[in-house]
């Protein structure tokens, strides 16, 4: 499964991006607010990571930035369970974080969950991350008031996070949601 967005290429993870995969996600910042991620990160994580199948409700993609010399991988986003709900995880490399990519990665992600067939996509941030607050609120999501407790190998200990649900139109509804999240950011610059 592959999504294209306005600058970005979701793609599945290959083989020979477990190089590039290393390098980006070896990097504490990024891997600091991650909840249940390896720590550290060898290129045999990186691997592994690539060779794990996904449920076809449940994709997981390389978020990469195409231009003249290829596609980059800057990232990854992806839809994961927890518990009884789904939820939305992603990561943008250091170089790479504060332009948008993210949100544009959890936009196109959302928009496949709501043609899968999903209702409802929670997420969260380590309170010390409020960056990706901003990135699940410019995505359309919305605090649900609860704090939990994610576990985080970097940090070696639980910590709190924010958590935030996303609501989805029933399949064929899923054009709607775009323009509900189009509606949310006029509402916010009105603000």
């Amino acid at each position: 499964m592959f999504i294209r967005s306005e600058r970005l290429f979701l793609r599945p993870g290959w083989a020979e991006d477990w190089r590039e995969l290393e390098t980006l996600i070896a990097d504490e910042k990024v891997m600091r607010s991650l909840a249940s991620s390896t720590w550290p990160v060898t290129g045999e994580d990186a691997r592994r990571f690539l060779d794990h199948g996904t449920p076809p409700r449940l994709p997981r993609f390389l978020v990469t930035l195409p231009d003249a010399r290829g596609a980059r991988v800057i990232g990854c986003v992806a839809l994961e369970r927890r518990g009884e709900d789904v939820e939305l995880c992603y990561w943008i490399g250091r170089d790479y974080s504060g332009k948008g990519y993210a949100i544009e990665a959890a936009r196109a992600v959302t928009g496949l969950a709501c043609a899968l067939g999903h209702q409802r996509i929670v997420a969260s941030h380590f309170l010390d991350n409020p960056a990706s607050g901003r990135v699940l609120g410019n995505a359309g999501f919305r605090q649900t008031g609860r704090i939990i407790e994610r576990y985080s190998k970097v940090r070696g200990m639980a910590y709190p996070a924010r958590e935030y649900a996303l609501e989805l139109d029933m399949p064929g509804g899923c054009d709607d949601d775009m323009n509900r999240l189009a509606s949310h950011e006029a509402e916010k610059r009105a603000a």
